[in-house]
């Protein structure tokens, strides 16, 4: 068994988000999958469970509990398969279900993407926003006025908190412990996108990761996604669109995900890979 090292959204080994791959994980229990991924320590390692021509399955861990959904592992296992067996279309199932991944060669290199879930946004309850918020240490004018908190859905559920400044997002300071349990009890295993709009279609943001046991997460696929079905959802951009992301500057390692946004259904996030230990 190879244990792989890529870092996603990103086409420099110390940028983008770290993420274990295990290309032939078919003989592996749960618990050895899940030790693997808190031995590596990466926001979350993806195993490929049984493979057939034009499919895969895949399961998620993160170093404290497997989830259901990750773009910036599923975008690494792309990108590391097509250096292997050349680019092209693969059909994952996933614990959310199936979904398309194709691999292309491009000026700058190999390229994934991955098309999401049917994605959904729907509204926090007043008491949960609040709570949330204290959690955050973020107050009522720390948020951006224009757009509200809501929760988005494109393979995970996130909250999206908008705030009002790039100053309020890089002074954010949580607290873990307390996010962790509330976020348990509101059955939310991945990140909090707290987020800041730059341009229309280009945000800057961060992850909060407690439940996975990762105080930050440098590069989301699956908040970057919801925040465009959020974005698509109130009217903030008008498909086709394509969104961007930048992430991960607070620590330490700079990435950037695109997000095409279609009229309807699932959305395309994409971005590069490149290996670690190589």
């Amino acid at each position: 068994m190879e244990i792989l090292r890529y870092a996603a959204f990103t086409d420099r080994p110390d940028g983008g988000n770290p993420a274990g791959i295990v290309l032939d994980a078919g003989a592996l229990t749960s618990e050895r999958m899940q030790v693997i991924a808190a031995d590596l320590g990466y926001a979350e390692s993806a195993f490929i469970t049984a493979r057939s021509p034009g499919h895969a399955t895949v399961r998620y861990f993160a170093p404290e509990a497997e989830i259901p959904f990750c773009g910036h592992a599923t975008i690494a296992t792309g990108v590391a398969l097509a250096e292997r067996e050349g680019p092209g279309d693969l059909i994952l199932s996933t614990p959310v279900g199936q979904l398309e991944l194709r691999t292309e060669q491009t000026g700058q290199g190999l390229v994934a993407s991955l098309v999401t879930v049917e994605p959904w946004v729907g509204v926090i309850d007043d008491a949960v926003r609040t709570d949330l918020l204290r959690q955050l240490r973020l107050d009522e004018a720390d948020l951006c006025a224009d757009l509200p908190v809501m929760l988005a859905f494109a393979g995970n559920i996130h909250p999206i908190v908008p705030v009002r400044s790039a100053a309020v997002l890089h002074a954010l300071d949580y607290d873990y412990a307390g996010l962790k349990s509330f976020m348990a009890t509101h059955g939310w295993g991945a990140t909090v996108a707290v987020v800041h709009r730059l341009a229309p279609d280009v945000f800057e943001a961060r992850n909060p990761f407690p439940p996975g046991g990762v105080r930050e997460d440098p590069a989301t696929g699956s908040a970057a996604a919801a925040l465009g079905a959020y974005l698509r959802e109130r009217g903030e951009l008008a498909p086709p669109a394509v969104l961007t992301v930048h992430q991960g500057f607070d620590v330490g390692r700079p990435s950037v995900i695109t997000v095409a946004i279609p009229g309807a259904g699932g959305l395309t996030v994409s971005g590069g890979a490149v290996r670690m230990d190589a």
